[in-house]
Formats: C-alpha cells, sequence, structure tokens
C-alpha cells in the first residue's frame, strides 16, 4: 500500500518551448513510463480517500494540470486517452468561455503569448471552452476543479488583510458556483494561483467548502496528511528517467524530506 502520494504539476503540453510546458513527445514519453513502470493514476475521490486513511496502491500518483489551456485538450487528453489514465485540471472559471469543441490542428501558443491574450480579453484563443471541458470528462480523461474565478494574487491588489479576505471569498465563491452550474457538482479541490496562499486564506476556503488545497511546494503526502496543504512536484522537460526518480522519491515521505534537506543545502 502506499505510503505517500506523488502529485506532478503540469500546465502546457505545447510545441513551443518556453516557462511550464513540456513538449508532446516528452509528455507521451512521461505518461509511457508512467504506465509501463506500473503507476496507477488517481482522481480526486480517491485522493480524500488517502487523506481520510484509506489505503492505496503502492504505485499511485495525481497527475494535476493548472489554469486550463487549449493545448491541454489538444496535446494532452489524447496521450492520457491512450494509455488509460487521468488526471486533475484546476481551471481559471473566469477565463472560460462557450462555443463548439474545436477539431483539426489548433495554434498553441507558448505561455508568455497566452498571458498576453488572457489579459487582452482573447481567453478564447487560448482556454478550453465548456464544451471542450465536457468532452474530456465524459472521455474520462480529466475531471475538473477550481483555480479561482480570476487567477487573482489578491496580495498584489488589497494592502488591507479584511478587505482581501472579502475579495478573495467572493471569488472563490464564484469559481465554485459557476462549477457546481456546469458540471453539476459541488467542489471541494482548490489550487491556490502560483501556488500563493497565506494562512488565513485557509479558514476562508474552507468557509466556500473547500477542503482540499493544492500548493507548489514539493513534498511527499502521507497517509492521513495535511489536506489543507497538499504538496506538489513540478514537472520538468526532461525525460521519463527523470520522473522515474521523482516519483520513486515523493512515494516515500523519508526519501523526500532528505531530498528536500540535500536541496535546502545547495
Amino acid at each position: 500500500m502506499a505510503k505517500a502520494l506523488p502529485v506532478l504539476m503540469y500546465h502546457h503540453v505545447a510545441p513551443v518551448p518556453g516557462l511550464v510546458t513540456l513538449a508532446p513527445a516528452v509528455f507521451r514519453q512521461q505518461m509511457e513510463r508512467i504506465a509501463r513502470d506500473g503507476w496507477q493514476t488517481i482522481g480526486s475521490e480517491d485522493l480524500e480517500r488517502f487523506f481520510a486513511g484509506q489505503p492505496l496502491p503502492a504505485k499511485s500518483v495525481m497527475i494535476t494540470f493548472d489554469d486550463g489551456y487549449l493545448d491541454n485538450f489538444v496535446h494532452a487528453h489524447p496521450v492520457l486517452e491512450e494509455f488509460g489514465q487521468k488526471a486533475v485540471l484546476f481551471v481559471v472559471t473566469g477565463w472560460v468561455g462557450d462555443g463548439p469543441v474545436r477539431s483539426g490542428p489548433q495554434s498553441c501558443p507558448g505561455h508568455g503569448e497566452c498571458k498576453r491574450r488572457i489579459a487582452a480579453g482573447d481567453a478564447d484563443s487560448v482556454i478550453l471552452r465548456w464544451s471542450e471541458i465536457e468532452a474530456m470528462r465524459s472521455a474520462g480523461t480529466f475531471e475538473f476543479h477550481s483555480h479561482t474565478h480570476s487567477h487573482t494574487r489578491w496580495d498584489q491588489v488589497l494592502p488591507d488583510g479584511e478587505a482581501r479576505r472579502e475579495a478573495l471569498a467572493a471569488d472563490l465563491d464564484q469559481s465554485r458556483r459557476t462549477l457546481g452550474e456546469r458540471l453539476g457538482r459541488a467542489d471541494s479541490h482548490l489550487c491556490w494561483p502560483q501556488g500563493y496562499f497565506q494562512e488565513d486564506y485557509i479558514p476562508v476556503a474552507a468557509r466556500i467548502g473547500f477542503t482540499h488545497l493544492y500548493t507548489t511546494v514539493p513534498h511527499a503526502n502521507p497517509v492521513r496528511g495535511d489536506a489543507s496543504h497538499i504538496g506538489r512536484v513540478v514537472a520538468k522537460e526532461r525525460g521519463a528517467g527523470w520522473l522515474s526518480r521523482r516519483l520513486k522519491i515523493y512515494s516515500s515521505s523519508v526519501l523526500a524530506g532528505l531530498y528536500g534537506g540535500l536541496k535546502g543545502r545547495r
């Protein structure tokens, strides 16, 4: 049975090299290696049970994506479908629009261009549509949870703590209500934008209904771990061997602690 659960963090799978991006061929190599080595990809309900103390198979891993880019549908979804795997996608609900499922070759720009288009009001050209989210969900390759409604770092917008918490609460509530209306279920899993949060954010999220909170801190997640500080490991543009080593490290609290200590001394 699993002693600790590694959670991987992806953003883009696209042919344009850049920040937080894996080439489609590299992503496929990593997913093929996960399948070949006998790792089982899990969903949010499996994670909930694990944090509640129920067992998971020894080689269990959660794959997560942030933001909700179109390239996740174009390049990641077919690979997950090919290998019978599933992932969790934290979507910024305010960026998602309506329209038909896109087919045929699609332009998938790099991270910087995606940010520019979103800021310019053209999120639809680089972000998933609700129809595509439903297609991915129906195929069983992705499930969808909250990355807030606006992806705002409220600490950079509002200096006052109480005003900041009120704005955060409204943002989280809008995201949760939107996901409920669109996907038919109340969401309890939240990933913080840029991984940033303050400790006083946690009770705000709990009041809205979010019980499982994901960070960008790379640490192992043990049985009965802290569901308000779920650790994730950044997936890098590296080969399958690199990924295998990281999964071995973060499936052990002891190895992850030793590795984190070594990194801290460098």
